[in-house]
């Protein structure tokens, strides 16, 4: 609800409003569970839609979805706003134009991105990798921006570690060592990812940003809200999604300087799980991220359930605050309240840290950044209610509103473009077939030198046949001259003996 130049969210003795110049200044909503942080979270991205201001948000339980119907007057909400000083009749109740979307394709249009795009860090996290394993990732991903081979989805990711597993010799030099273990192990997670739904978020279309920066026919900003029902139920993809879309942005947008109002305002459910288990390094490039991306036109707002689940380092950079009811039943807890209050300007007024555990339902200590940009006094407040309908819609009604928005698709249908796994199995084919080829070459040759070999020696053989034949029958002749030779001798013999000594021929008898 807008009062003036301001964004009315909550009253009490002073009106708790947002300047939309200062709302790129980020901000936080606090509180235990039950105390209000959704309506107030709804209430704001109502109030950003109105001024022309996109807004994301993530629907983890699922009762954002009643944006896109009107609420409807009732006895409770007329005296809630007449507490409020705001008359009933002129309290607007009024839909906002939505878009669903949703990673798995079921809740909203898919949301998708590639592997390239979403980088070896934000993988190494989502993998729960070691430094050694991460270093083999990163590795696979230097050699294919190398190549120009782009990495699409998990299955161009799985081919990807495989050839720089098969090929980690030729990489040594230029790359440096990659562990076939460590391999092994990155294709494991990768399987338990795909499990996990990977294969649905990986992949092409990949979702275009300024399809989130887009305002309806009456100039009012659309409220993208992420289905997370199931998402949510793997926390680590939920929260590497999140973290990528906040790099995403801060990659994509150009510079613009101090604003107006936000380009596009972006809300964190369930904050912790961003930073539970991230490493240093990690919470270091979201601190440096959250601190720049105002500059381009983007307000940040984180909804935990405590301060002290936001590293202090990006606590610092979190300039609007509401802070829900905190209970206090252990020291944990006090503590926990201590340092809540203490994170606000003090009001002379009241004790905040009495006040943070007597809040009720609905109410909340509010800080909002002035026009100097500097932190207001904490005021207890009451915040509005949302003008469009709370709670969640059926599925019917949300099939309906998919269906009829001007991007149902364009991301329906996944596209398989040749990428990674295309190239690496079109060269292992090719390799295949050089080595079969080779192979049956080989064969070949083998078999003609076996042909020739026995050729040769058919032909040995038969000349060795030939020379016997031909011995044999030299030696036939031979004998058959030399016995025609003895008889002619003997027959010649024969006669000199019977004419020498007789003188006269006679025949022997």
């Amino acid at each position: 609800m807008r009062i003036d130049d301001r964004l009315l969210i909550g009253r009490g003795e002073v009106d708790a409003a947002i300047l939309p110049a200062m709302a790129n200044r980020h901000g936080l909503i606090c509180g235990a569970t039950g105390t209000g942080k959704t309506i107030t979270l709804k209430v704001m991205a109502e109030s950003f839609s109105s001024i022309g201001v996109p807004v994301f948000l993530a629907d983890v339980k699922g009762d954002l979805s009643g944006c896109v119907k009107p609420g409807t007057r009732s006895e409770a909400l007329d005296k809630r706003l007449e507490k409020l000083g705001i008359a009933p009749d002129a309290f607007p109740y009024s839909r906002f134009p939505v878009r669903f979307w949703d990673v798995y394709g079921e809740g909203g249009h898919p949301v998708r991105t590639t592997v390239s795009e979403m980088g070896a860090p934000l993988l190494s996290r989502l993998l729960d990798l070691t430094d050694a394993q991460s270093g083999v990732l990163a590795i696979a991903f230097r050699v294919a921006d190398d190549k120009g081979w782009l990495l699409t989805d998990l299955k161009d990711l799985r081919s990807m570690v495989a050839w720089v597993a098969e090929h980690s010799s030729e990489l040594l030099n230029d790359y440096g060592n990659v562990s076939k273990q460590s391999a092994g192990a990155i294709q494991r997670a990768l399987l338990q990812l795909e499990d996990a739904g990977g294969t649905l978020f990986f992949g092409e279309p990949a979702i275009q940003l300024s399809d989130w920066m887009q305002r309806d026919a009456d100039g009012r900003g659309y409220i993208n809200i992420l289905h997370c029902a199931r998402l949510f139920q793997s926390p680590l993809l939920y929260s590497t999604f999140l973290l990528w879309l906040l790099a995403e942005l801060f990659e994509q947008l150009p510079e613009v300087g101090d604003l107006d109002k936000p380009k596009l305002v972006f809300f964190f459910d369930e904050a912790h799980l961003l930073f539970n288990g991230a490493p240093k390094a990690l919470v270091e490039k979201v601190e440096q991220v959250v601190k720049l991306i105002r500059s381009k036109g983007v307000g940040v707002y984180f909804i935990t359930q405590q301060p002290s689940d936001i590293p202090n380092s990006v606590l610092s950079q979190l300039g609007n605050r509401v802070q829900h009811a905190l209970r206090a039943y252990t020291p944990a807890e006090q503590k926990a309240i201590r340092a809540a209050a203490q994170s606000f300007r003090v009001n002379p007024k009241f004790d905040t840290e009495t006040v943070l555990s007597e809040l009720g339902t609905g109410e909340a200590l509010v800080s909002f950044l002035d026009e100097k940009g500097r932190p207001n006094i904490v005021e207890r407040c009451t915040i509005l209610p949302p003008q469009s309908m709370m709670g969640a819609i059926d599925d019917e009604r949300r099939q309906a509103e998919i269906q009829a928005s001007d991007f149902y698709g364009k991301y329906e249908a996944a596209v398989d473009n040749e990428s990674a796994y295309e190239i690496i199995t079109a060269e292992k084919v090719k390799a295949q077939e050089a080595l079969e080829q080779a192979k049956a070459e080989e064969a070949r040759a083998k078999e003609e030198a076996a042909r020739a070999k026995e050729a040769e020696k058919q032909r040995k053989a038969e000349e060795k046949a030939a020379k016997e034949k031909e011995k044999k029958r030299k030696n036939s002749v031979a004998g058959k001259i030399a016995s025609s030779a003895v008889n002619s001798v003997g027959r010649e013999i024969g006669r000199s003996l019977t004419r020498g000594l007789l003188g006269t021929l006679k025949k022997w008898f």
